[in-house]
């Protein structure tokens, strides 16, 4: 336990700092650690980073794009399959009945 806790720790929430012509980031990330019937884990998912530049810190959140373009496409795609399965079917009724 103490093993699998000890990655999920400050270190890796904040990682080691990195400075280049006066800048320092400092990365962040969301970790965290669990344990089921058989063993553990560690789940560690980058957040943003941290800018440091003339004595002024900003956070900067790092976005998933891809959330935002893949959900509502899927939903558009479930909404026009689900149309078309409605008519395919009232289709297939129809012809039964005749």
């Amino acid at each position: 336990m103490e093993s699998i806790g000890g990655r999920a720790g400050a270190a890796t929430v904040f990682g080691e700092p990195v400075t280049a012509d006066g800048i320092t980031i400092v990365p962040v990330a969301r970790a965290g650690f669990g344990f089921g019937g058989v063993g553990g884990g560690t789940h560690v998912r980058p957040l943003g980073y941290i800018e440091i530049s003339h004595g002024v810190a900003g956070y900067h959140p790092i976005r998933d794009r891809w959330g935002h373009v893949i959900v509502p496409l899927t939903a558009i795609t479930a909404w026009l399959a689900a149309q078309w399965m409605i008519r395919s079917v009232i289709e297939l009724r129809r012809i039964r009945r005749r």
